[in-house]
C-alpha cells in the first residue's frame, strides 16, 4: 500500500466499537494533542441523540482528493437538537501546502494574499482538537472532512485521526430513496438532489452563501435539526447515525 492510499480511509475500515478504539489509541497515539483528544473519549453508541453534544464541522479545500490537495478554511459551530451556539463559532483561513488553483479560489474566495500571513493548521490544532473533544461532529458529505483532516495531520505530525461522523447528506439521501413512489422506480426518475442548499430547501431554511466554512457548518447544523425533528426521535440513539 502507498503513502497516499494510507492517506484514505475506508468505511470498511471505520472501528465496530469507537469506544474501544478511543481507549487504545489514547495509549497508542505520540503527539499529545491527540492524545489528550482521545483521552476525552467518546459518547456510548446508546445516548439518545437530545443528549448529545454536536459540532458541524465544514473545510474549504485546494480542491477534492485528500491525497493531494489541502484545507484552506475551516468552519465549526456547536450545537444541540435545540439551540446552535453562535458565539462558539470558530472559522480560521489556514495556509495549506501546495499553492491555490483558479479552480478553486472561484469556489470558496480565498486568495492568494487571504492565506500568505494565515498560520499552517498546526497553529490551530490545539484549538480544533479541544473543540472536537469529546462532541460528535456533523459534516454534508464526510468523505471530505474525514479524509482531508487524516490527511492533513498525517502530513504535519505523521499521525492521523479518525472520530465517528453524522453525514447530513447520507441521512437526505437516505430519506429521499425512501420516498420513492413504486411509479419513481418504474419509471426510472431520477433522485432529488441532496445537495446542502437543495437539502436544506426541502425544509424551509432559508438560503445561504455556499462555499464558505463558517456559514456551511452552520447550514449543516441547521439542516441536521431539521432532519432529526421532521423523521426521527429525539429518543433516538447516535450510534444509529454515525460511521
Amino acid at each position: 500500500m502507498t503513502a497516499k492510499q494510507n492517506l484514505i480511509i475506508p468505511d470498511s475500515q471505520l472501528p465496530e466499537n469507537w469506544q474501544d478504539y478511543y481507549q487504545q489509541q489514547a495509549q497508542q497515539v505520540k503527539n499529545p494533542l491527540l492524545k489528550a483528544f482521545y483521552q476525552a473519549g467518546v459518547i456510548d453508541e446508546n445516548t439518545p441523540l437530545k443528549e448529545v453534544d454536536f459540532v458541524a464541522l465544514d473545510f474549504e479545500t485546494t480542491g477534492l482528493d485528500a491525497t493531494v490537495d489541502d484545507i484552506v478554511s475551516i468552519g465549526l459551530i456547536p450545537f444541540d437538537l435545540k439551540s446552535i451556539y453562535c458565539n462558539q463559532a470558530k472559522h480560521w483561513i489556514v495556509r495549506p501546502k501546495q499553492e491555490l488553483d483558479e479552480e478553486s479560489v472561484v469556489i470558496h474566495g480565498i486568495t492568494h494574499s487571504d492565506i500568505s500571513d494565515a498560520p499552517d493548521l498546526r497553529k490551530v490544532l490545539d484549538d480544533l482538537l479541544t473543540i472536537l473533544a469529546n462532541k460528535i461532529v456533523v459534516v454534508h458529505y464526510r468523505p471530505i472532512e474525514r479524509q482531508f483532516i487524516n490527511s492533513a495531520l498525517m502530513v504535519r505530525i505523521n499521525e492521523g485521526i479518525l472520530f465517528p461522523v453524522i453525514d447530513t447528506m447520507q441521512i437526505e439521501g437516505n430519506i429521499q430513496y425512501e420516498n420513492r413512489t413504486w411509479l419513481d422506480k418504474l419509471f426510472g426518475k431520477k433522485m432529488p438532489s441532496v445537495r446542502l442548499a437543495n437539502s436544506r430547501t426541502r425544509y424551509g431554511l432559508p438560503p445561504y452563501t455556499a462555499h464558505n466554512a463558517l456559514i456551511d457548518s452552520i447550514a449543516t447544523a441547521e439542516l441536521f435539526q431539521a432532519q432529526i425533528s421532521h423523521h426521527f426521535s429525539p429518543d433516538m440513539t447516535v450510534g444509529e447515525l454515525w460511521r
